[in-house]
């Protein structure tokens, strides 16, 4: 097997606390991904932890991130990054040539209950089951 076929894509989300959109993405991305992807994820500002209602709505769909904490964006995680999905970072976000970069523009679940949360789990399920489509050949 060469080392091209043997790298895993690797996938970067990233918003400004780190708390809600990003860890929910990296949560479905982990799971649907079934271990062909590497994930991470990151806060230009991250909150001091994961926004509980986000917790929640991922738990009804028996993803627990209840363990998880909000990262630092760090340019070594962007570099290390084939794909960088932003949602709503704006200018923070360091770009380097050579990457994927989207913009998934999502409303901010930041201090909205689990009702309010659920589209936005939902719509980021949806992104990431395209974007799975798009990073592993068809088999």
């Amino acid at each position: 097997m060469s080392t091209e076929t043997a790298k895993k894509p690797s996938v970067l989300f990233v918003c400004v606390h780190n708390a809600g959109r990003s860890q929910m993405a990296a949560a479905f991305l982990t799971t649907l991904g079934k271990g062909e992807i590497e994930v991470r994820s990151a806060g230009s500002a991250p909150a001091d932890k994961v926004n509980p209602a986000a917790v929640e709505a991922m738990a009804e769909l028996g993803i627990d991130m209840s363990a998880e904490i909000p990262k630092v964006l760090t340019t070594e995680a962007v570099k290390e990054s084939d794909v960088v999905i932003t949602m709503g970072c704006g200018d923070t976000c360091p770009i380097f040539p050579g990457k994927r970069y989207e913009d998934w523009e999502l409303e901010d679940p930041a201090g909205q209950g689990v009702d309010a949360v659920r589209p936005i789990r939902d719509e980021i399920k949806s992104r990431i089951e395209e974007l799975i489509v798009s990073l592993t050949p068809a088999t």
